[in-house]
């Protein structure tokens, strides 16, 4: 039901995961863990029908993810029709693929935009959290980035593993002359939860983090934006997930699933549309995947009558529903929740460990058929 969205709601930010393949190994991957056949993937017509779709529909920005987006050999194509169509472009990347001539050919395709992710500043430990021997390519691609004009924006996911070493990693941005820096701390679900022991910090970590990025922020505001994000787990309230279900945020996944939100194929009950069978302004406006948590009639208590509800819409429903088992329950990272208690537990659990257990990696062997 909508009956509480009162303004105009229309998808602002359309993000096509135009693959699942990625070099890369995360432990903290936000793709699911179950990728379907890649030989499924949306051909260059198809994506192209869906930005011009989306557009008439509202979305301005396009943000172009994976998987790694750089292993689809069609991606100028894809960028060059965005550009014509209006859209301001966004490349999220590991780096891997890039090359000069591959930058240049999509600078030429108008591309706006270029995030770089790291895994650390130290090689050994990006490469061990990669999977792969991927550090001195990303370095070379954060130059290039910077050399072909574009504002260089490095993403860090952070946790347990690299939060001790945040000062060397400011350090590292700084170096290679990084524009905008996101120290986005983990969130628990996907690959993150299964390795959430692995992943997540104790408190006293994050404290003394999160300190040092402040301290980060004050000396170099004047040369680098640094934007440190805190996981729900140790907020007391839940971010508001995609800003709300079905209002601003259009996920495609490299199949042609439509989704609120990337994580929502998790969801039970869910019926997610999917652009060949659809128009892009039916799933938004019709679907029931879309209209399923819109608007506040869903809510449980305590948040049907909480005085937050229309700035945290409830959290995250899938993180509610893979910590409780229940789509309509408040998200446990609120401290409102009854159910806050799996949160807090988890974090007593993390700091009781004696040994740290070794990851699950998002690999070929766990990612069926890539």
């Amino acid at each position: 039901m909508t009956d509480q969205v009162q303004e105009p709601i229309r998808p602002l930010w359309l993000l096509a995961e135009v693959t699942y393949s990625c070099p890369l190994q995360c432990p903290y991957c936000s793709n699911p863990l179950k990728l379907g056949d890649r030989k499924e993937e949306l051909e260059t017509d198809e994506w192209l029908r869906v930005l011009a779709e989306a557009r008439k529909l509202g979305a301005a920005q396009l943000g172009l993810s994976g998987g790694e987006p750089l292993l689809r050999k069609d991606l100028e194509i894809i960028i060059k029709e965005a550009r014509r169509l209006g859209y301001y472009t966004n490349l999220l990347t590991s780096g891997i693929g890039m090359n000069e001539a591959r930058i240049a050919s999509l600078k030429a395709a108008g591309l706006d935009h270029i995030q770089v992710s790291f895994q650390a500043d130290d090689p050994d430990l990006n490469n061990k959290l990669a999977g792969s021997d991927s550090f001195t390519q990303k370095s070379q691609v954060a130059k290039l980035v910077k050399s072909y004009g574009y504002p260089m924006v490095l993403n860090i996911v952070m946790h347990r593993h690299n939060l001790d070493r945040i000062s060397e990693i400011l350090d590292m941005a700084l170096d290679l002359g990084a524009d905008y820096v996101e120290l986005a701390n983990a969130q628990y679900y996907g690959w993150a939860l299964v390795n959430r022991d692995f992943l997540l910090p104790t408190r006293e970590q994050l404290k003394k983090a999160e300190a040092i990025a402040h301290q980060y922020q004050s000396r170099y505001n004047d040369r680098m934006k640094i934007y440190f994000v805190v996981p729900d787990y140790f907020e007391g309230r839940p971010k508001p997930c995609m800003n709300g279900w079905g209002r601003v945020f259009l996920s495609v996944s490299p199949n042609g699933t439509a989704l609120p939100c990337h994580a929502a194929a998790d969801l039970p009950g869910l019926q997610l549309p999917n652009v060949r069978e659809h128009s892009i302004d039916w799933i938004w406006k019709e679907s029931q995947g879309f209209n399923r948590f819109r608007g506040e009639m869903w809510m449980q208590e305590p948040c049907s009558s909480c005085d937050e509800r229309s700035t945290c819409f409830g959290g995250c429903r899938c993180q509610a529903y893979l910590l409780t088992g229940d789509t309509e329950a408040t998200d446990p990272a609120c401290s409102l929740s009854p159910q806050h208690h799996v949160i807090q537990d988890a974090i007593q659990h993390s700091v009781n460990l004696k040994v740290i257990p070794q990851p699950v990696m998002r690999n070929k062997r766990n990612a069926r058929n890539y």
